[in-house]
């Protein structure tokens, strides 16, 4: 059983009750988390505020910085452990857990350079005046994780939030939070004060609730579904608390009749394949110039039937998705879809050695998807491309905005001209041009427009959010 981790200790949930946690590759419990209240978030708070108060913030920046980078050294050197934490949690492929704890250690790498780097400005004014503004923390951040991408969120949430000096409390989702518990304790090994890092498991509607509403919790950095975002901004709302929303997306890859489909087309597949699909920024929806609509699809067609899904252990090209429900979920809009005359083109396999118990869902492609369909409209969150053709530019803009969401685009074109015109029509937080994702991008910043949210994470951006800027006027005659 595994117990929340406050003040640099394990704390087994305060009701005593806890909840299973299931290997998503074959559906079996193999061990369990505590369920935390109000009770424990209140404790956790109280740890992080006194933390904050007495020690973090008065720590200098640079000090904030090696211990951060003391962090991302011991990451590297657990990288295998974390690995097989995630994977059996989340139930991804070897190389994609390998590529999550990569990705974290650049995070805290990054961050650790970056926090003797946030100055503020000097401003002209009036004679015999001096004015200056500081960045100061906000104090205490709560940081709401999801399952999809535990490790990768902590180093660009929780990251930004250290090194900009405030302390944090973390509730992952139920489904996956075993790695993060181990970072917490691989914080405490390296030196971070007891309150800096706190882990408190639990129910969102439980342990989340009460954070997001908690008095002394000054900034929430929340990502997850558009719905839930909402009822956190409302909460947060209440008593004027700053959110950073990462809400999801419905990405376009948009493909001219002049792209390099060699390099195109794979990291097309990849872009919808990557964790099975369970990714906000999954190149979802597929545009195409329609002179070249059917030898895109063709070739995409023949890429996607040899696509296998299997145990993550055996690292196939897709593991399972993340729960029972989200099966269900996939299976049930692909049912929708079908029955409504929308043609499946093209489908991966589930291999044999898949245990009939795992919640595996093959790579689906489909041609011809109107833009109202809900496959176009709302998030899958599983493994299916959804294509359309486009007649011309104004055509392709008005397809790739015509949802609620706004996060990412990708555009193939050798022409540089449309590559601007495109990239500034679009409406989202993230735009690239012949290439999908570029490696990952720590230093990016990335968020959304519409409902995929607002405020920005990853890069030196995040650390504004993570701060409040104060102006300082002097008279001195």
């Amino acid at each position: 059983m595994q117990g929340h981790f406050v003040d640099n200790r394990h704390y087994p949930a305060s009701s005593g009750l806890s909840i299973p946690m299931i290997d998503p590759s074959d559906g079996q419990v193999f061990d369990a988390i505590a369920r935390g209240n109000a009770d424990d978030v209140n404790g956790a708070v109280s740890a992080a505020r006194r933390c904050q108060q007495t020690i973090w913030s008065r720590l200098p920046a640079v000090d904030r910085g090696r211990l951060l980078m003391r962090l991302s050294n011991a990451v590297v050197a657990h990288a295998d452990e974390l690995a097989a934490i995630e994977q059996r949690d989340c139930g991804k492929p070897t190389r994609q857990a390998n590529a999550d704890v990569a990705a974290l250690a650049r995070y805290l790498e990054f961050y650790s350079g970056a926090c003797d780097k946030l100055h503020g400005v000097t401003i002209p004014y009036l004679d015999g005046y001096s004015v200056l503004t500081w960045r100061e923390p906000h104090g205490v951040t709560g940081h709401i994780i999801p399952w999809n991408y535990p490790l990768q969120i902590f180093g660009r949430s929780v990251g930004g939030a250290l090194a900009a000096g405030n302390s944090c409390v973390l509730k992952p989702a139920e489904d996956a939070c075993l790695s993060l518990i181990r970072v917490a304790q691989l914080a405490a090994a390296v030196g971070f004060p007891a309150g800096a890092i706190n882990v408190v498991t639990g129910y969102g509607h439980e342990a989340g609730d009460a954070l997001v509403r908690h008095p002394d919790i000054g900034h929430i950095s929340f990502t997850g579904s558009a719905a839930v975002g909402t009822l956190v901004a409302r909460s947060a709302a209440e008593r004027h608390c700053p959110v950073t929303l990462e809400l999801g997306g419905k990405s376009p890859q948009i493909v001219f009749a002049d792209a390099d489909l060699d390099i195109a087309l794979p990291a097309i597949v990849n872009a919808i394949i990557q964790n099975a699909g369970q990714t906000c920024s999954a190149g979802s929806r597929l545009l195409v110039e329609h002179p070249v609509y059917e030898t895109v699809l063709s070739r995409l067609a023949q890429a996607f039937v040899k696509l296998r899904a299997g145990p993550a252990r055996l690292d196939l090209d897709l593991g399972p998705l993340i729960r029972l429900t989200q099966q269900q979920r996939v299976r049930s809009m692909l049912a929708q879809a079908q029955a409504s005359g929308i043609e499946i083109l093209a489908e991966g396999q589930i291999i044999d050695q898949a245990p009939p118990t795992g919640f595996y869902q093959a790579p689906v492609l489909m041609r011809d998807v109107p833009s109202d369909s809900a496959l176009v409209q709302e998030e899958v969150f599983g493994p299916v491309l959804v294509a359309a053709s486009f007649r011309d530019e104004d055509d392709a803009i008005e397809l790739a905005n015509a949802t609620r969401f706004g996060l990412v685009a990708g555009v193939w074109t050798h022409d540089g001209s449309r590559q601007f015109r495109i990239a500034r029509q679009v409406r989202c937080g993230q735009v690239f041009v012949n290439n999908y994702g570029a490696g990952g991008g720590v230093e990016i910043p990335f968020g959304g427009v519409k409902s995929s949210g607002y405020g920005r994470e990853k890069g030196f951006e995040a650390l504004y959010g993570f701060t409040t800027l104060k102006s300082v006027a002097i008279r001195h005659g």
